[in-house]
């Protein structure tokens, strides 16, 4: 199923002063990635190193949680503020580079843990993506 991002900014019926294809690409990534680190988090639960996994574990609820929350903050426009969006993008971006780092580490063992790696780059890239076009 397509997603429904790029549709709903093209009706938004104000001017939005961002790239729209960039804050389509950032919200579709961050959810993707929320959802990667949250399926992540759960896998490394029903692993039988549960214990060695616990950092992994954290770091993904923490980034899942840091990108919803900058997903739905980037998909409302009515009384913008650049600043919030720029932290919030900031934030995430590190949280997606910490992440990828802890999922990278045990993705040799855990192709959950390489799948989230990739998510967390992608979203990453996104988020500096969009910043880079937020003056």
């Amino acid at each position: 199923m397509p997603s429904t991002t790029m549709p709903m900014l093209e009706t938004y019926p104000k001017s939005i002063n961002l790239d729209r294809a960039k804050l389509a690409a950032a919200i579709d990534a961050l959810n993707d990635c929320a959802q990667a680190c949250t399926a992540c988090a759960d896998a490394c639960l029903s692993e039988d190193m549960v214990a060695e996994l616990t950092k992994c574990v954290r770091t993904n609820l923490d980034c899942a949680d840091i990108c919803a929350t900058t997903a739905r903050v980037l998909s409302r426009h009515t009384g913008y503020d650049a600043n919030i969006s720029r932290t919030l993008l900031q934030a995430c971006a590190t949280a997606c580079k910490s992440c990828g780092d802890e999922c990278t580490s045990h993705a040799d063992k855990h192709e959950h843990c390489r799948v989230c790696a990739e998510a967390c780059r992608a979203c990453e890239r996104a988020c500096r993506d969009l910043l880079a076009t937020i003056s």
